[in-house]
């Protein structure tokens, strides 16, 4: 399929959404024919990305130890004092695999 089936009405369309939480489901099989619900990041006329999962806010504002004691390392703590054990997640989904878009009627 060409990205020229999917003129820029559509596109438009998906990005009054951006900010929103929308479900889009997908041509392809496995999971991710499953459908993908996330808030909208960004449109354009080859993908939608998406916020899928939202990690956590940053656990010391300043990147340091935050008062632990031992400093850096251990228990889920890179070298500047950040945790890492959720980042979130970003998914991008090209526009031409689109097989359908929901979103809330408000």
């Amino acid at each position: 399929m060409s990205n020229e089936i999917f003129d820029d009405n559509f596109v438009e369309h998906i990005s009054r959404y951006i900010g929103e939480t929308v479900t889009i489901f997908t041509t392809s099989g496995g999971q991710s024919g499953s459908g993908f619900t996330g808030v909208i990041l960004s449109v354009n006329r080859c993908f939608v990305r998406l916020i899928t999962r939202i990690g956590p806010a940053p656990g010391c504002a300043l990147g340091n130890a935050c008062g632990r004691s031992g400093g850096y390392g251990g228990d889920n703590y890179d070298s500047y004092g950040r945790g890492y054990g959720n980042l979130g997640s970003v998914t991008d989904i090209p526009i031409d695999r689109i097989a359908s878009f929901v979103h809330n009627a408000v």
